[in-house]
C-alpha cells in the first residue's frame, strides 16, 4: 500500500524526472547536508515527476494550509 502524505511544494529539494535520479540526489544531500534527517523521494501530484523533500516537512493536521498542500506517493526513504 502507498503511503499518501502531503507536502508544500515550495519545500521541495528538487523535482526529477528519472527515479534513480532522485534517489541518487536524495542520498548525496542527505551525506552532504542533514545526516540525522529522513529525506524522502515521493511522486509527484503529476505522476510524471518525483520530489524529494525532508520528512520533516511533512504536513500533519497541526500546520496544515489547504490552499497550498499537495498528496504525493512515498517511493523510497533515504
Amino acid at each position: 500500500m502507498d503511503e499518501i502524505v502531503f507536502f508544500n511544494p515550495g519545500d521541495s529539494i528538487g523535482k526529477f524526472h528519472d527515479h534513480n535520479e532522485a534517489v541518487k540526489t536524495a542520498q548525496i544531500y542527505k551525506e552532504k547536508e542533514e545526516q540525522n534527517k529522513n529525506v524522502l523521494v515521493v511522486h509527484g501530484p503529476d505522476n510524471e515527476t518525483f520530489d524529494i523533500f525532508l520528512e520533516d516537512d511533512k504536513i500533519s493536521h497541526d500546520n496544515e494550509n489547504d490552499t497550498l498542500t499537495k498528496p504525493y506517493k512515498v517511493s523510497d526513504k533515504v
